[in-house]
């Protein structure tokens, strides 16, 4: 026999225990991504980008453009509603943010491009900007 404990032995009992909600799910369901999943395609004249922010508000969400970087950022706020004639037994709150910043292979065009928010994911539209040719400058 082994001498490791076993999950679910001595361990998961004491903490059962001891601190029987420490463990507990909050009620509003899983707490925000460690990082926003996107899905960047392109085609040959922009790019799109879906982004999940599932239980996020679309007011919340912040999106920048700075030449070929994107920076995406949500915030979630979740907050119980307390009614007339109830009494409240255990209020759990939950806010966080999350941010994701990224780089394209070539610039976009910032004033071209579209968002839209639906069923929590956010679409971008990102048109390339137009490759300018290099110019040779006169010399004095």
């Amino acid at each position: 026999m082994t001498g490791l404990i076993a999950r679910n032995s001595l361990f998961d009992d004491l903490f059962r225990d001891v601190a029987p909600g420490f463990f507990v799910k909050p009620l509003h369901g899983d707490a925000l991504p460690a990082q926003i999943k996107v899905d960047v395609k392109e085609t040959p004249v922009a790019y799109t980008v879906d982004a999940e922010l599932p239980g996020v508000a679309k007011d919340d969400i912040q999106v920048t453009i700075e030449d070929d970087v994107v920076t995406l950022r949500a915030e979630v706020k979740q907050q119980d509603e307390q009614r007339d004639g109830q009494r409240v037994l255990r209020s759990e709150r939950y806010y966080g943010a999350v941010s994701r910043a990224f780089q394209l292979p070539q610039r976009v065009d910032k004033d071209a491009s579209k968002a839209r928010f639906d069923n929590g994911v956010l679409r971008l539209t990102l048109p390339k900007k137009a490759a300018t040719s290099a110019q040779r400058l006169a010399i004095d």
